[in-house]
């Protein structure tokens, strides 16, 4: 059933016409206007099948709103144009058509016919320009006015082409100045609708002036506003916005560095640190997600969050001490070393007690390779610790021990830290190697920055200068060694518990090298016992011939190159089975590169076995004395240092008191010169225990009485001649078992020492204990 609409009356003139009607939403279409839109509701499509279907023109009229779906009569305006159809693309998938007409001729609404599917409105045509006469001059007047505001307008408009712009501003006509002006501006559709109804070519040159001088006054008001606008957008709505682009961009590159920052933040909130470091790093974060993923400051973040993150933050090493097993592991480990591993054993047993007990820093001072490190190992080892060792020696900048500040290029942690990292816990054994090999200099001294390391009531908050977050080192063990205690700094030698390891007897490196260094030698080059044996002769002549150390490194190497020779043999196929014997050594390692130590042999006058004590272990010193007819000089050679020759002028003060006792000439120091020698020149010698050996080889020169040459001696003397304790008499009293001496004289205030002696020397050695030189000199002189 077909609605109509009426206008006035349903009464059709003599000059209307019915057309299909499209209702146009903010555009106006006037006559020769090419104009091109958009249709998609289904009665305007409906309606353009029609009229395409019957090659008929349709009917363009306005809607007063556009939020208007469907229009009635009162919905339009009253005057519209009669188009022509001149293109039309269809898109079946939106059920969309786009449409380009061409405007005929003005015509007024009259009636709307709605049929439920379609529309059309009957139309009356009306002329689009009045005839009525205008005033040339007012007419010339208003085009110049429209000109100068189009001239503003067009500035707001860069892109309108500037041949149209040139052929309206020389454009005379009104009627087509006018056309070309409404064709290519952006009006207000209401402005445009009245001027489309207005007839008059004045009026609507008027009209156009009040709507072009009102849109240029818009446009103007308009560019103020944004441009303050984008003057007033603050920092944070700037940064947004880049920032979204910045992450456009990224997406498309595959570089996600939201992604990163987030992960960045995850993982520090999962740290368990205190909120202040937490804020700290947090912070550094937020400076990254604001950097370009590419700058050398992104760089320098990246790794510093990498390196803090990475460390034990909160990781503890668990593990249960059982002493019998730790006593287990250092003997395995260990030869010897009783009074060490008896004391290590009391610090595990503290530390499994009150495993949280701080201050035990213990440094195991001793000659070099006796195996200072490998115990440090084995104690890690008994606690279940993680262990790192850390080397000190020729560190002289302090950067290397608290670390270098991140801003510096090339800045990384210092060691304490990097340990940490290394050892993957917070409570992990770090051995502080060659302590007493820290240098200072112009960058600072060391030792200092390690006062804060070791010192258990600062180093619960101890501070890299690279991670500048307080770190907890006060649940880690620190273990720290040394060859020289002298050369320690006192503040840091205050701070640890001293344990000396005695250098090894010829005994503990037989045992050694039989129980540890062969078999190790042998399974690092490949080899089995069955195939290469070396006997024990053959081992304690490598100890005693090619060999002198405190340790037994070059025991070793000596061992080592034994396998390696035994290996090209049985490998070239000139021996199945090799053992090697003392007889043999010259051939396998050469000549021998040290002697026995010398000794009299005979009961000499003015000859005597000394004792003394190297970094290499105990070792027999003779020392020689000849009288001669001079002023009373007295010679001393053999690279004896101060405090030696300070002994020998007490030794002749002290002879000079026993003079009768001896039958010695009282005037012997006016008509005889002294020479007093240690042989092996080239070896320095210093100490005050050869104070016993001097006076007795005086006495013996001077009274022409001989001293028993299987009698070996040790100690320090005053004037009065009273004999004082010494050190080192393990060593010593080994050296004089070596040397097949049976009688060895001590101080008697060194007695206790004998504890430490091995038990083979106290059966074969006959120790007496001297109070003072008459008790030496009554037991060293043949009568």
């Amino acid at each position: 059933m077909e609605r109509t609409v009426k206008s006035k009356s349903n009464k059709k003139t003599e000059n209307t016409n019915v057309f299909y009607t499209v209702a146009l939403k903010g555009l106006v279409a006037f006559p020769k206007m090419i104009l091109h839109f958009d249709v998609a509701r289904d009665k305007t499509v409906a309606s353009l099948e029609k009229a395409l279907a019957g090659n008929e023109k349709i009917f363009l009229v306005t809607q007063r709103e556009t939020h208007v779906e469907d229009p009635q009569i009162n919905d339009l305006y009253k005057v519209g144009v009669v188009a022509e159809i001149k293109q039309v693309l269809k898109l079946p998938e939106h059920n969309i058509m786009k449409i380009l007409v061409e405007g005929v001729y003005k015509a007024n609404l009259v009636q709307l016919f709605d049929d439920g599917e379609t529309i059309r409105a009957e139309v009356k045509r009306t002329p689009t320009y009045s005839r009525t006469k205008t005033d040339t001059v007012e007419i010339q007047a208003l085009m110049r006015s429209i000109k100068d505001v189009f001239e503003k307008y067009v500035q707001f408009l860069p892109r309108m082409p500037k041949e149209l712009i040139s052929s309206i501003m020389i454009q005379d006509n009104p009627v087509k100045f006018f056309e070309d002006i409404v064709f290519n501006c952006h009006l207000n559709y209401r402005d445009k609708q009245d001027l489309l109804e207005e007839p008059n070519i004045l009026n609507k040159l008027s009209i156009l002036y009040a709507c072009m001088s009102s849109e240029v006054e818009i446009m103007e008001l308009e560019s103020v506003i944004t441009e303050q606008t984008r003057n007033n957008i603050d920092k944070g709505q700037r940064e947004y916005f880049l920032r979204e682009q910045l992450k456009a961009i990224q997406e498309q590159l595959g570089e996600d560095e939201t992604e990163e920052v987030d992960d960045y933040v995850n993982s520090i909130m999962a740290l368990k640190i205190d909120e202040k470091s937490r804020a700290k790093l947090l912070k550094e974060t937020d400076r990254l997600s604001k950097l370009p993923s590419a700058s050398q400051d992104a760089f320098v973040i990246k790794n510093y969050l990498d390196t803090v993150l990475e460390l034990p933050w909160g990781k503890y090493t668990k593990a249960k001490i059982s002493l019998e097993k730790a006593k287990e592991i250092l003997e395995d480990d260990h030869y010897g070393l009783k009074k060490v591993k008896e004391r290590i054993l009391e610090f595990l047993a503290v530390h499994m007690i009150n495993p949280d007990i701080k201050g035990q820093i213990i440094c195991l001072a001793g000659p070099p390779g006796i195996g200072k490190t490998s115990i440090a190992k084995s104690i890690a080892k008994a606690m279940g610790r993680e262990y790192v060792r850390v080397s000190l020696g020729g560190v002289r900048d302090e950067a290397d021990i608290r670390g270098h500040r991140k801003t510096y290029v090339g800045a990384m942690p210092g060691r304490i830290i990097t340990a940490l990292e290394q050892a993957g816990s917070a409570n992990p054994l770090i051995l502080f190697d060659e302590i007493d090999k820290l240098c200072s200099d112009i960058k600072g001294d060391p030792s200092s920055a390690m006062l804060e390391v070791l010192d258990s009531e600062q180093n619960s908050a101890f501070r890299d200068h690279f991670i500048e977050v307080p770190f907890d080192l006060s649940k880690a063990v620190f273990i720290t060694t040394a060859n020289n205690v002298g050369d320690i700094p006192a503040p840091l030698l205050d701070r640890m518990e001293l344990i000396e390891l005695p250098s090894y007897t010829a005994e503990e490196k037989f045992h050694i090298a039989k129980n540890h260094l062969v078999p190790k030698q042998l399974k690092e080059h490949g080899l089995k016992g069955t195939q290469l044996k070396i006997q024990d002769n053959a081992l304690n002549d490598i100890i005693a011939f090619y060999t002198k150390e405190a340790g037994v490194r070059s025991l070793e190497r000596c061992i080592a190159s034994l396998c390696r020779k035994g290996a090209k043999k049985i490998a070239s196929g000139e021996a199945k089975r090799i053992t090697i014997k003392a007889k043999d050594l010259q051939d396998w390692l050469g000549v021998r590169k040290y002697t026995s130590d010398l000794s009299s042999k005979e009961n000499q006058t003015g000859v005597v076995n000394g004792l003394a004590w190297t970094s290499v272990g105990g070792v027999l010193m003779p020392l020689e004395v000849i009288t001669l007819e001079g002023s009373g000089k007295i010679e001393v050679t053999g690279s004896l240092g101060d405090v030696m020759k300070e002994s020998s002028k007490i030794a002749v003060s002290y002879v000079r008191s026993i003079a009768d006792k001896y039958s010695i000439d009282k005037e012997f120091y006016k008509s005889n010169d002294l020479h007093i020698h240690a042989p092996e020149g080239a070896v320095p010698k210093d100490g005050p225990s050869a104070g016993v050996t001097m006076t007795t080889a005086l006495v013996s020169a001077l009274s022409g009485k001989k001293v028993r040459c299987d009698v070996a001696m040790t100690g320090e003397i005053t004037l009065h001649g009273k004999v004082l304790p010494i050190g080192g008499l393990r060593e010593k009293t080994m050296a004089a078992y070596k040397a097949g001496i049976k009688t060895v004289i001590i101080p008697a205030d060194n007695k206790p020492d004998l504890d430490e002696v091995d038990d083979t020397v106290k059966n074969a050695i006959e120790f007496i204990f001297a109070e003072n030189l008459t008790d030496v000199l009554d037991n060293a002189l043949v009568d």
